[in-house]
């Protein structure tokens, strides 16, 4: 896990190892820099697999040179294939066999990677830069583009100058989703590559072409049983977790009172020799705690086990932590915990396994269960339907009252996806939803709303959102996350299953949970979901609220583009009132407001 720079801007180098030290806590193990030609490459280092100086970056083969980040789990099975062709190696590390095998096959070598990655490898004979992103985005990847003159960077900070301006498109997607997705970010001229792409800057032409190399595809749901689905979908997982334990550093696992964090728990405790180091957070307010749940888990399986119970000064205190290392606007408010967790968990381990990623493949979130439920609804037309859901509401439903309108006024559950991930009340003063048609294509690949609403989430949420968080939060504190869920091969055997398989109405991720029967007894895991959230709506009316109010005021919501201040202005008076949950709403703009002070007031 590392960062990644590159640019043909004539920079001087204590410029560009200026820019790299902005992200350090990325790779704190070694900063590299090489100037090739007009091509300036840095890496900063955080060392996980072969942690000899001979596996630091830049690293080199023949005319070719590499600037990585993340791993390649395969890397070892890749590396035999190289050595009967004839290749020789000088390391132990998965870099030397991505530079290799890239030597040997060229694109071609996306096809035969397991991992998470981000990376450019700049050839100085054919004058070319290329580059992939890894299938789901677990690994950032940002650019900068303009002129034929551009910049690669791990994260947006080191792209930042005095030049750069706002993208209002991007912070007008931001106001309803809370993230930017790709290939947009708030910068002007900057944007992310998109997973499964690759990308290739030809220097002499100045002409730059992305490409797919792996997308989701139509589903071709699998004829078998249900007990012949389970054996093969364990054994997939049995895999996933096991070529993800390999570190030349202390591993360790994080564990909630979830189902997926337990079974890759329950995995790793199978397959290794001594205890598992296992990490939790557990919270005062019993509503969000699943500690004592992870802490049973944690006793049947005999993890050595670290819980850390943290009060709301303890969240509230990483708020500029938040604000630093994740670089764009962020409004997922679970990254304070995440950002604590992580902080308690480098005092221990330098790798750390997660269940990110179950939810999506096997229908865990409690949305996919709406998007069922609509169906009934749908039978009600269209026009009584949009007509109830203009009646106040509030005395009946109280806070829940958007979304149930919101429920109501969807023409389609293709539309009410949307809403989940794009809010039921926009912010937007003049709405500018165009990017939504980067991600139709999801609405060709299954004819099931339920995967359908699935597919979406993985190209839109799980990689702006989800993967953004894990990825942030773990490197802030120089900790490598690796996700099972997200081995590619199980996001493509889980949509290759029966929705019923998957998703019963009171028994969401079936599959899984009759898997983890195996490990852990049913009575134990079998508890409501309570996800790993804050309560933000009370913080907001209470500890938050002076500085809420000082922060949103005038002169910031007026510098804001395309924001509805009016609009904001009854939803922030309605919530503190009590009136109604827009706490949601309330927080982005306040994320928001701490970002442009913190990245845009020196400009």
């Amino acid at each position: 896990m590392c960062g990644i720079y590159l640019t043909n801007i004539p920079f001087e180098k204590e410029k560009i190892v200026q820019k790299l030290r902005l992200i350090e806590f990325r790779g704190p193990d070694n900063l590299g820099f090489q100037k090739i030609n007009e091509i300036s490459l840095g890496h900063l280092r955080l060392s996980v697999v072969d942690l000899e100086e001979r596996s630091n970056q830049p690293y080199h083969f023949n005319n070719l040179t590499v600037v990585f980040n993340g791993e390649i789990y395969n890397y070892q099975e890749i590396k035999q294939e190289l050595l009967d062709k004839g290749y020789r190696f000088d390391t132990t590390s998965d870099t030397e066999v991505l530079l290799k095998g890239f030597a040997e096959w060229g694109k071609g070598v996306l096809k035969r990677l397991n991992g998470m990655f981000a990376f450019a490898v700049y050839n100085r004979e054919d004058h070319t830069i290329f580059c992939a992103r890894d299938r789901l985005g677990v690994k950032p990847f940002y650019y900068y583009w303009k002129d034929g003159l551009f910049e690669i960077s791990s994260q947006i900070r080191p792209l930042i100058n005095s030049d750069s301006k706002l993208s209002d498109e991007a912070i007008s997607i931001y106001l309803d989703c809370g993230y930017i997705p790709s290939p947009y970010s708030v910068l002007e001229h900057v944007y992310k590559l998109p997973p499964g792409k690759y990308m290739k800057i030809d220097l002499d032409s100045r002409l730059l072409e992305i490409n797919f190399y792996w997308n989701l595809s139509k589903v071709e749901v699998k004829d078998i049983s249900y007990e012949k689905a389970q054996e093969e979908l364990h054994s997939i997982l049995i895999d996933a977790v096991k070529i993800r334990m390999h570190a030349d550093v202390p591993l360790g696992s994080f564990l909630s009172g979830g189902i997926d964090s337990a079974l890759v728990t329950s995995i790793a405790s199978s397959i290794s020799s001594k205890p598992v180091n296992t990490f939790s957070i557990g919270f005062e307010d019993p509503a969000y705690d699943e500690s004592k749940i992870a802490a049973k888990y944690a006793e049947i399986l005999g993890t050595h086990h670290t819980e850390t119970i943290c009060t709301q000064q303890d969240v509230l205190q990483m708020l500029p932590q938040l604000v630093k290392v994740f670089d764009e606007p962020f409004a997922d408010s679970s990254a304070l915990p995440s950002l604590l967790l992580n902080s308690v968990t480098k005092q221990y381990v330098t790798v750390a396994l997660s269940g990110d990623g179950g939810d999506e493949s096997f229908l865990g979130y409690r949305y996919f269960g709406t998007i069922a439920r609509f169906n009934k609804i749908r039978k009600i037309p269209y026009l009584i339907r949009k007509l109830i859901s203009i009646i106040p509401l509030n005395s009946v439903l109280g806070e829940r009252a958007p979304a149930f309108k919101g429920l109501l006024a969807s023409k389609t559950s293709d539309d009410l996806a949307f809403h989940v991930f794009a809010g039921y009340e926009s912010l937007q003063k003049k709405e500018m939803r165009g990017w939504k048609d980067l991600y139709e294509d999801y609405k060709s690949w299954s004819t099931s709303p339920i995967q359908r609403a699935a597919d979406l989430n993985i190209k839109l949420w799980l990689e702006n959102d989800s993967n953004v968080k894990v990825d942030r939060a773990s490197m802030a504190y120089s900790v490598e996350v690796r996700s099972p869920f997200l081995d590619y091969r199980i996001i493509e055997y889980g949509r290759s299953l029966p929705i019923s398989f998957r998703f019963q109405e009171g028994n969401q991720k079936r599959i899984l949970k009759d898997i983890l029967k195996e490990y852990i007894p049913e009575e134990v895991f079998n508890q409501p979901k309570k996800g790993f959230s804050i309560p933000l709506r009370d913080w907001i009316r209470k500890d938050l609220k002076s500085e809420i109010m000082k922060e949103l005021d005038d002169n910031f919501l007026k510098r804001v583009p395309n924001l509805d201040i009016k609009k904001f202005k009854k939803q922030l008076n309605d919530h503190i009132s009590g009136k109604k949950d827009y706490s949601f709403n309330i927080w982005k703009l306040f994320i928001l407001a701490k970002w442009y002070k913190e990245f845009m007031s020196p400009l």
